[in-house]
Parts: C-alpha cells; structure tokens; sequence
C-alpha cells in the first residue's frame, strides 16, 4: 500500500462493525467543531459589521441569511445525496460505484455554484424587496447578498467535497481545512471593515475568499488521495445512474431545506414589519442560536451517515443503535447549549450590539427558541435516519405540512390576531413537535419494509 493509501485509510473509519457509541462521538465531534468553527467565524462578521457600520448594517446581513438558505438548500440537499450514496457503497465495498458517486458529485458542485452566481447576483434586489425589508437597509442587504452569491461554486465545492469525506468516516481534515479558511476570514473582515471601512462589501468579500480558500483545501486533499474516493480531473464527468441515485435522495432533501426556508423567509418577513432595531435584535440572536443548531446537525449527520453505511452493509440491528444512540446525544447537547444561550443570552447579545432594545429583541427570541431547541434536534436525528435508508421524499412531505404549511398558517391566523413576537416565535417549536412524532411514524413504516 503507497504512503498516499496510507494516509487516506488513517482517516476512515468502519462503521459497520466495533464499538458503535465511541465511533459515533469520534465522528460527532469533529463535525461539531467544525459547525461551531464555521458560526464563530460567520459571527466575527456579524459583530464586526454590527459594531463598526451600525445596526443597520448588522439587519442587512442578518435579513439575508433566510433568502440566502431558499436558493441555496437544493444543492445542499444533493450534497446529502451524495453524502449517502458514497456512504452505502463504501459500507457494500462497491468501490467503482463510488468512484463514480464522486465524479458526479463534483460535477454538480461546480454547475450549481455558477447556477446560484446568477441567481444571487439577479434575484437579490426584487425578492429582498418582495420580503419587505425596509428601505435603509435594502441597499446593503442587497450589495452583500450580490458578493456572497459571486462565491458559491466555492461553497458547493467544499460542501460537496466535504461530503464525500464524511461518507467514509472522515471529519477530522473538514475541520483544518475550516480553522485555516476561518482564521484568514476573521483577519479580512478586520482589515476591510475596520480599516478599509469596506462596511457589508468587506465582510461579504471576506466572506468570499475564506470560501475559495476551503474549496481548494478540499480539492487537493481529493486530487491527490489514491483511494477510492479519490478526485481525477480527467475524469471529472457526470454518470447518468449516480446523477438520477444522487437526485433522487438529494431533491427532496434539498426541497425540504427550500420548504423550511420558504416559512424562515415568511417569518423574517413578520420580523421586518417590527423595524430595522427588532430586525437587529432577531439577527444577533438567531446567530447564537445557530451554534447550539450546528452542534445538533452534527449529530444528524452522524445518524446520516452511520445509517448509510450500515443499510449498504445490511446491518439493521445495529441502525437501531444509532438511531436511539444520536438521540440520545442531541437531546442532551440541545439542552446543555440551548439552556446556556438563555441564561447567558444578555452577555452573549451583548458582544453583537450593545443597544439596550436590540438586546431586549434579542432576549425574546433566545427565550421561546432556544429553550427548547432539542425538539429540533430530535426531529433531524429522525430525518436522518430516513435518508440514510435511501427515503428522501417522505421526510419532505411531512416537511411541507409540519414546518411550512403549519407556520404560514399560524403567521395568517394566530399571529394576526395575537401581532407580537412572542406569538411569532412559538410556532418553531410547536412545528418541531408536530413534524418529529409524524417522522417516528415514518421511521417505523420504512424501516419494516427494508427489513422484508
């Protein structure tokens, strides 16, 4: 075995057979460091612009973040896909169907990056405006999101990349690439806010570097891997059976990150009718309740990822393990992290803006959110789950009717009777509670027809 076989096998893991509940807080971890790494470095933006160009600045970004999430999930989604299908023919030892799964996928990645430049770039002043952002901040919000968009084949390159890497056990080189690409992100927001006084401009392009930095980070880690899933250039082609595998597990992940999006949006929308200081307040909190989401994902990628290799292996004693293992887990990081945001939400908001009603905003939201965010991370465990056994569709219909559906129906029934925040705010985990026990019913139906 070459040095370059050596290396990539250090960094595998088998997850289909050993001592499953280490293996699964030895992959967790990474990932969530890797979640919290990218928000502290995606937050050094927020509280830079917030405290050197104004809250208005601060809203701008923050007003984005809902529409950024609509166009952008669907390629998300087919990195899931993609995440999965490599995950099930590494755990079956089909490594020519993976060989193949990657190909495709970096195909992708690079088409949909250039796809969502002229998205970004065409879209951003008229759906900022159809979202009612009101009119001091429309102009930045609109610069930034223009910048942000000119670097997503960046972004999908390293997502996909990534991707590919979490399928085969590997988290820990997604996390350097990260630390490296996030270091050099705080540094330029620094120098072009501060110094250059570049304002949302600075941050959005430092935003943009950071990202082509990860990208080729990834890239070179792929190219010059000799292992299976190893990237050759001049086979870069996408085949027709893993591009359908691929579109088939990955779209309706991807439509039911758009369906949450659509309902964000929905709610951002209510949010931007309190003006630009709630706007402000809403932003720096839902940036902190990020952190304790990010570190929850983690653990649904865990369950993704485990139950891909594991379904491939047909090893459906042991998915149940998993399953109730990352359960386990999410609930008590989702109580741990969202319990803390509360009791020391005035400080942390604090470091965003130091405005007494921003903060008062801020508390509102981290109170009736964050509180109880592990209802959100146990509905995802559940998802992930469902799409490591290859279904992707049910988990998005239940979607369309526990998140979307629920909350458009809230905002125009019960929030227009009862027009505060607090109202607005209780449909997240109302909606979390609905769509998880919907999911367990689903879990039990597919899981008993892959086992027949």
């Amino acid at each position: 075995m070459d040095t370059g076989r050596k290396a990539g096998k250090a960094y595998e893991m088998d997850m289909c057979s050993g001592p499953l509940f280490s293996k699964l807080v030895m992959f967790a971890v990474p990932l969530m460091l890797s979640g919290i790494l990218q928000l502290l470095f995606n937050a050094a933006d927020i509280v830079v612009v917030g405290n050197y160009a104004g809250h208005e600045s601060l809203a701008a970004v923050g007003s984005t973040s809902s529409l950024i999430n609509l166009l952008v999930n669907v390629f998300i989604g087919l990195s899931v896909g993609a995440n999965v299908l490599a995950a099930q023919y590494f755990g079956a030892s089909r490594m020519k169907d993976l060989e193949e799964t990657v190909h495709t996928a970096m195909v992708l990645a690079i088409g949909g990056g250039l796809f969502l430049v002229a998205a970004g770039v065409l879209l951003a002043d008229p759906l900022l405006t159809l979202m009612g952002t009101p009119k001091d901040v429309l102009p930045l919000a609109a610069l930034y999101m223009k910048i942000f968009f000119i670097g997503m084949p960046a972004t999908l390159t390293y997502n996909f990349g990534s991707a590919i890497l979490r399928a085969v056990g590997d988290t820990k080189r997604p996390l350097w690439f990260l630390l490296t690409a996030g270091i050099i992100n705080v540094i330029l927001n620094l120098i072009f806010v501060i110094f250059l006084h570049m304002g949302v401009a600075g941050v959005a392009l430092a935003t943009v570097i950071s990202q082509c930095i990860s990208a080729a980070l990834i890239l070179r880690c792929l190219v010059t891997s000799d292992a299976p899933y190893g990237l050759r250039l001049d086979r870069l082609k996408p085949v027709k059976t893993k591009l359908f595998a691929i579109a088939r597990i990955g779209l309706p992940a991807g439509f039911q990150g758009a369906i949450f999006s659509i309902s964000n949006v929905l709610i951002q929308s209510s949010v931007n009718s309190f003006g630009s200081v709630a706007m402000a307040g809403n932003t720096a909190a839902s940036n902190i309740e990020g952190f304790v989401y990010t570190a929850m994902n983690a653990v649904y990628q865990t369950a993704l990822s485990f139950t891909s290799q594991n379904f491939g292996a047909r090893n459906y004693e042991r998915m149940t393990r998993i399953l109730w293992y990352c359960q386990g887990m999410v609930i008590v990081v989702g109580l741990v992290m969202g319990g803390g945001a509360v009791l020391m939400g005035p400080e942390l908001l604090r470091i965003y803006q130091s405005n007494p009603q921003v903060i008062h905003y801020g508390m509102n939201r981290l109170r009736i959110i964050s509180g109880p965010y592990f209802l959100c991370g146990i509905m995802e465990v559940m998802v992930g789950g469902l799409r490591g056994m290859g279904c992707s569709l049910l988990p998005m219909f239940v979607a369309l009717t526990g998140a979307c559906v629920f909350r458009v129906i809230w905002i125009y029934t019960i929030f227009a009777m009862s027009h505060t925040l607090q109202t607005l705010y209780i449909s997240y985990p109302v909606s979390w509670t609905i769509t998880f026990l919907a999911h367990m019913v689903c879990y039990g139906i597919v899981r008993r027809r892959a086992e027949r």
